[in-house]
């Protein structure tokens, strides 16, 4: 990845390339419509209890205008759950997982949240961005709907 969402904004990131993605989605990687949404991810494949472990996500789906990104890239940041001594570890507050560079990750997209935007100055892009935690955790862990259970199943349950 580019390193700047632990370095610049101390919000970790995965850094996802479309040479990277596996979409099982109607859409190819440059038809998804740049954003911001939440939704579940899974860091990790196989069938042990800890790769099967789901996290609420804030995912930038673009091209990071305040960088001025040229590639298009998918980030989630995964949250940890309240309980999670993970939880609250970084520069501002955010959940710091440990590193996972090349592990597989399985992500769902289930909602938006708000549009891509360019910001003036660092500081409001890190107070966007805490927003879009706060939103997309109070959204993932309040749903009960069909679509977010099977969902959040789906990034459980799947091999990769």
């Amino acid at each position: 990845g580019f390193g700047r969402g632990s370095s610049d904004l101390g919000i970790p990131t995965a850094n996802l390339s479309r040479d990277a993605c596996d979409l099982q989605s109607d859409l190819s990687f440059d038809a998804l419509p740049c954003g911001i949404y939440w939704g579940f991810g899974r860091i990790g494949g196989g069938s042990s209890s800890t790769s099967k472990k789901s996290y609420v996500a804030a995912i930038s789906i673009g091209y990071n205008p305040y960088y001025g990104n040229k590639e298009k890239t998918i980030e989630p940041h995964f949250i940890a759950s309240p309980k999670d001594k993970r939880r609250h570890a970084s520069s501002c507050g955010e959940t710091v997982l440990d590193e996972f560079y090349g592990e597989p990750i399985r992500l769902s997209v289930v909602g938006y949240l708000r549009p891509e935007l360019p910001f003036e100055g660092l500081d409001k892009l890190i107070q966007a961005i805490k927003k879009d935690i706060v939103n997309s955790e109070r959204l993932g862990s309040s749903q009960t709907d069909d679509v977010s259970l099977a969902e959040r199943a789906w990034v459980e349950e799947g091999t990769d």
